[in-house]
């Protein structure tokens, strides 16, 4: 790991030839608008090139029977004995790779199955091979256009130096290996069914097969739209396995958001889950001049339209196709060529299309896999939005690499049904963002209240033992508390079997900041969070915290073979944090003046995230440049840490948000927390512990709107009290909240304050609530 190193982060970093740089920190390239690797012939190669008389090559050793998890190297240059030596891979056929341009010439007839063992189906078919390397010729690090390679951030050994993988040749390791493991798992009329990965293979074939058959171009979208299940993974490999670009739409998108999303793809194709999700995409069609296709994947077409098909007659659609034509088009794919597109949320304008390759999505599902030593056997549940980078590293691609189980939950799972999900899986490690979190605990605590007296009793000195174990062990502390068997008896693992996380290894924790509060009620019960840290445009994590290297508040430490750097930091270490590796993302579909604004000319990734390292190397996060609130007297305010005092210091409050740009004073929104109905809406009525905790002021009160027409004094005043207490801890008089006052609802998705992660939209606050925050600073 490097931390704060100008220019690039490793002497031993590679273009994409493997040819070692001269001089690690020159510039990437001449051109701001493309920022391109120059390379300098070692003179190993020089000899060699003269001696054979041709274009010098490096040879790239090793195939994709070899496991990605192998730190080979798998680069050694072919030269006299002054040419680095590079670490080796066990005996494997090499390939040859052009130097110029950055190259693998296709390789000769490939292997049979004698010749690569564990390659086969379970009835002992042959499975067809990709070449082991696929690398396209490839000057840049970084592309704005969906068909144009990029090199790779390589290194020469370690963690980095895997040989390139594309995801079919990874989806083949473990199909050839695993096949008969369960790989799927959904709820058909309340049971549970099962696709083993042999049979999850073949159907991604067949839907390769039909999106060919409809008319999928290269590198055009298949957009999928609908709750997590088996068609919706199928779909997504089937449509990178036929050469196109796979794109997740959120559920909770306007008609107008899937057509922008639908448009700037150029899809050719729209997966929708059921006639809600169609009836969007039916308004906009027209405005879709690429779109050939509808497939609906749940329940029966309330009306049979041209081009729009049910999951079964699409699959059905391709069956005569040839295998050789969708086997040429797997071949053919490049590890440095784009497969996938995340879009952003559109928390401050149109989302933006993140272009991940194969290589960013293998190598960091191979990365995670190695830092968590997972070993297979793993059970993981599907609950979280497809259409974000989180759900995507977890449920498809680490497990697709490590042959896990994923189970899918009922698509009102955050509307509680999620714990009853748990409690039948029992996964092996569970990632959440903060609100899943949230809603645990706080249903936890309402259970807590109606306790007898001796249970809270217990409960309590339970998780005050509890606690203390869980700082002893993220300190290194191996003190044991005395009592802690007891309570673990007594309290933890009957709250782990409540929970269904009873088998789980890991709870993960990620997509927006978490609440000191509820990260150590969690640690309180023996079940600790490991945060994790990371964007779209870096493949998902670029740190994580697990077991034995965690830090409350920390996001972790950097992923192996990823480098971190903060730019400008201030006196106190605070810098803007930038990455660099091959989890970084090749560019924004069709934005290159936007990628410009994140790649900077060595190819790092700026994040527009404040933060600072501590002696340990764990990350922490202290800001966002972007939310920085400047004062009108020029103070800059990060708002996070300031709103996460609000709510530790006010438990009943269930979003603050700070406002005070170009104001002369902070003065902070704060909503209650409410009930959510059975349709996920918010309703009028405070949530039981709200009410509990207001019965402990004299208020009888059990709707928002009471507190709030009536601007209850008891509720005012402890508000008043809240602030006085949060503000005592202020750093500086320009950091003190000065103002507040209560809103009538809730924070949202539905609402469209929050986005699909639960992240807080501030300038969508700030429109929605312009005339409350006005009047805040009205003389």
């Amino acid at each position: 790991m490097s931390v704060n190193r100008p220019g690039r982060p490793d002497e031993e970093a590679l273009c994409h030839e493997g040819v070692p740089e001269d001089k690690p920190d020159s510039a990437l390239g001449a051109m701001r608008s493309a920022p391109c690797l120059d390379t300098e012939l070692s003179p190993g190669l020089r000899m060699l090139q003269e001696q054979m008389g041709s274009e010098p090559q490096t040879m790239l050793k090793g195939g994709p029977t070899q496991g990605l998890g192998k730190w080979a190297g798998g680069l050694e240059e072919q030269g006299p004995e002054e040419t680095p030596a590079f670490s080796k891979q066990p005996s494997s056929t090499a390939f040859a790779v052009d130097q110029e341009n950055n190259e693998v010439p296709e390789p000769g007839p490939m292997r049979s199955s004698r010749e690569s063992p564990g390659l086969q189906g379970p009835k002992g078919e042959v499975l067809q091979l990709y070449h082991e390397v696929a690398l396209a010729p490839a000057q840049c690090l970084w592309s704005s256009a969906r068909d144009q390679p990029v090199q790779l951030r390589m290194v020469s050994s370690g963690p980095g130096s895997e040989t390139p993988m594309t995801i079919m040749q990874m989806f083949q390791e473990t199909v050839g290996s695993y096949g008969h493991l369960p790989a799927l798992v959904a709820k058909q009329q309340g049971q549970w069914e099962t696709l083993t990965y042999h049979e999850y293979y073949q159907q991604c074939r067949a839907a390769a097969k039909s999106f060919l058959k409809l008319g999928l171009e290269r590198y055009h979208g298949v957009g999928i739209l609908g709750f997590n299940s088996p068609e919706w993974l199928i779909a997504d490999i089937g449509c990178i396995m036929a050469g196109g670009l796979a794109v997740g739409i959120y559920t909770t998108n306007s008609p107008e958001a899937c057509q922008y999303v639908a448009d700037h793809c150029e899809a050719n194709i729209v997966v929708v889950e059921d006639h809600k999700q169609l009836v969007k995409i039916l308004k906009v069609k027209d405005q879709l001049p690429h779109l050939k296709a509808i497939i609906q994947y749940k329940d029966e077409l309330e009306q049979k339209l041209p081009n729009l098909y049910t999951w079964e007659e699409f699959l059905q659609l391709g069956q005569g196709l040839p295998d050789d034509i969708l086997d040429q088009i797997i071949s053919s794919q490049k590890a440095n060529e784009c497969c996938s597109l995340i879009y952003t949320s559109g928390t401050t304008g149109n989302p933006k299309g993140v272009m991940l390759s194969h290589d960013n999505v293998t190598w960091m599902a191979n990365m995670v896999g190695v830092m968590t030593e997972l070993k297979g056997e793993e059970v993981i549940v599907s609950y979280l939005p497809l259409s974000h980078v989180a759900a995507q590293v977890n449920d498809i691609w680490i497990c697709m690499r490590y042959a896990g189980t994923v189970y899918f939950a009922d698509a009102d799972a955050l509307k509680g049904s999620l714990v009853n999900t748990l409690r039948e899986v029992r996964p092996t490690s569970f990632l959440g963002v903060p609100r899943v979190y949230e809603k645990i605990q706080e249903k936890m605590k309402a259970v807590e209240a109606k306790s007898s007296t001796v249970k809270k009793w217990v409960a309590d000195w339970a998780k005050s033992i509890g606690l203390q174990a869980s700082y002893n062990a993220m300190n290194g502390n191996p003190t044991v508390p005395w009592g802690y068997m007891v309570a673990s008896n007594l309290v933890f693992k009957k709250v782990r079997q409540a929970l269904g996380l009873d088998r789980c290894k890991a709870c993960y924790t990620g997509a927006a900041p978490i609440a000191k509060e509820t990260l150590e009620y969690f640690m309180s019960l023996g079940i600790p969070l490991y945060e994790l840290y990371g964007m779209s445009e870096s493949a998902g994590p670029h740190t994580m915290s697990w077991e034995g290297a965690f830090r409350i508040m920390s996001c972790g430490r950097e992923l192996l073979g990823v480098h971190s750097k903060l730019d400008k930091p201030d006196v106190d270490g605070n810098g803007e944090i930038c990455y660099w590796g091959r989890h970084v993302f090749m560019g924004y579909l069709n934005m290159p003046d936007k990628t410009e604004e994140v790649l900077d000319l060595e190819g790092w990734l700026h994040s527009g995230d404040v933060g600072k390292h501590d002696d340990d190397g764990f990350l922490y996060i202290t800001g966002r440049i972007k939310e920085l609130i400047i004062t009108a007297g020029g103070e800059n305010i990060p708002p996070v840490p300031i709103e996460d005092r609000v709510k530790e210091e006010l438990p009943f409050v269930s979003n603050a948000m700070l406002v005070g740009d170009k104001r002369k004073f902070l003065s902070v929104l704060l909503t209650l927390k409410c009930v959510v109905d059975e349709a996920g809406d918010l309703t009028d009525l405070l949530a039981q512990e709200t009410v509990d905790y207001f019965q402990q002021l004299g208020v009888v009160a059990t709707c928002v709107s009471d507190i709030k027409d009536d601007k209850e004094p008891a509720v005012y005043e402890a508000i008043c009290k809240g602030v006085a207490r949060v503000n005592a801890r202020a750093t500086s008089n320009a950091q003190k909240i000065q103002k507040w006052t209560v809103l009538e609802r809730d924070f949202s998705v539905v609402g469209g304050e929050l986005g699909p992660t639960m992240k807080l939209k501030r300038p969508v606050v700030h429109k929605m609530y312009k005339e409350e925050i006005e009047r805040l600073y009205m003389e």
